[in-house]
């Protein structure tokens, strides 16, 4: 039996929940004249990344950019705070027991995602995970201005920041769950890899 340390890392969006987290948020966090206003605005955005122009990251930048610049980080933690009743509707109940199976086998469960820590952590907090790696936002004055303060954590950047944290990957035994496209470089890098299940 291994002596080795066990992480347990989970992608957020469409793994731990059964949908995407960002719009849910965007229409939860705005006014529906800021939605209808925003969605018009970002057509042209959404057609240039369906199209391959733009890059995944760029694109949801924009979006980001389009409904939160300008917002106090003080507000939007508020609502971050508040939006985990709203992640609790749409977790995926098998993914919970495994993530408490995991605690309870004494694994250290870490959160890796493309989405912005501020409205995962609070979440996570409530359920003893310690660790989130996601997108951190940029702020001048205690603003959000919209752009992302660290690269999109998608694809590869996962690896890149779970090996930051957790450099010595021989020292321990990676366990890691996805769901799609941008989970393929994790789920490489694990020992034990469950794509869509658990």
């Amino acid at each position: 039996m291994s002596d080795k340390k066990v992480l347990a890392v989970f992608d957020f969006d469409g793994t731990i929940t059964k949908r995407d987290t960002l719009p849910v948020f965007i229409r939860f966090a705005v006014t529906l004249t800021h939605l209808l206003t925003g969605s018009l605005f970002m057509v042209p955005f959404v057609l240039l990344f369906k199209l391959k122009v733009i890059p995944n990251y760029k694109a949801k930048e924009r979006l980001f950019k389009t409904f939160f610049a300008g917002l106090s980080i003080d507000k939007f933690d508020n609502l971050s705070r508040d939006f985990v009743a709203n992640i609790e509707q749409i977790v995926n109940p098998v993914a919970l027991e495994k993530v408490r199976w995991h605690q309870q086998m004494g694994h250290e469960v870490i959160i890796i995602s493309a989405s912005v820590e501020n409205w995962i952590s609070p979440w996570a907090n409530k359920y003893g995970i310690k660790t989130v790696l996601a997108t951190g936002l940029q702020l001048k004055n205690d603003t959000i201005t919209g752009n992302f303060l660290s690269k999109n954590c998608h694809g590869p950047e996962k690896v890149n920041r779970l090996l930051e944290k957790y450099p010595e990957r021989d020292k321990y035994v990676l366990y890691a769950y996805g769901d799609s496209n941008g989970d393929k470089e994790l789920l490489a890098l694990a020992d034990h890899a469950f794509y869509r299940s658990f």
